[in-house]
């Protein structure tokens, strides 16, 4: 079993998702779907290796848990989920917030297709797929929240997705233990707002949030 994982032999997929989001104070009504997400996961996963991570149970924690962890911190209403590789967060989030509009943004074409077939299977009509390179795509409207979970580095990150971002939302890094926010550019035209830690379920090791905002450059004002 990997290391950090705290679950049982007697541990089923669907026991804990619906033990792990009661845990994150997630409601329990979409472990059907995420269940079906699962299924298509793994199917997919023999034939295109979209993730390397194939034990329904580590699955279910090192993929659903570990993203869905996250939720409860998010405000969006438009959010764009950069380099998504197999829907995660974005996929998830699409699940648990119907309410959200989001966009599944990668630029490899074996991974676009199994998510737009999953959106297709799962009923997301909330879910845009874009296959595109972050700093080539332009969207007609600017994204609430631009979120990636295993992207790049910190710095990267802001550099090649920053343009995606509303004046008023936030860029959001998903990380492990280790702190890059000192990585990231002097000229950067974002600053680390808040750092928030999480805990997910069945799984003891480190998890955190950084979210940036933008940084406004006061003109100074004319003399009369």
């Amino acid at each position: 079993m990997t290391a950090g994982l705290a679950i049982q032999e007697s541990h089923t997929p669907e026991m804990l998702l619906r033990e792990g989001l009661k845990a994150l104070d997630l409601p329990t009504d979409r472990v059907p779907l995420l269940l079906q997400y699962l299924e298509l996961l793994a199917k997919w996963n023999r034939a295109y290796n979209i993730t390397a991570i194939r034990e329904p149970r580590q699955m279910a924690v090192l993929h659903v848990l570990d993203s869905l962890a996250a939720l409860p911190h998010i405000d969006a209403r438009r959010l764009v989920d950069v380099g998504t590789g197999g829907g995660m967060p974005g996929m998830l989030f699409a699940i648990m917030r119907p309410d959200w509009r989001i966009t599944l943004l990668d630029s490899n074409q074996k991974k676009t297709r199994f998510l737009r077939r999953a959106a297709r299977e799962l009923g997301l009509d909330n879910v845009e797929v874009v296959c595109e390179r972050v700093e080539k795509f332009r969207p007609t409207q600017l994204f609430d929240v631009v979120i990636s979970r295993a992207f790049a580095q910190t710095g990267l990150f802001l550099c090649l997705a920053g343009h995606l971002c509303d004046p008023e939302g936030h860029l959001v890094a998903m990380k492990g233990p280790r702190d890059e926010s000192d990585s990231i550019p002097a000229d950067c035209p974002f600053e680390l707002e808040k750092t928030v830690p999480l805990q997910v379920p069945f799984l003891n090791a480190y998890r955190q949030l950084l979210f940036f905002r933008p940084q406004f450059v006061s003109q100074p004002q004319k003399s009369p």
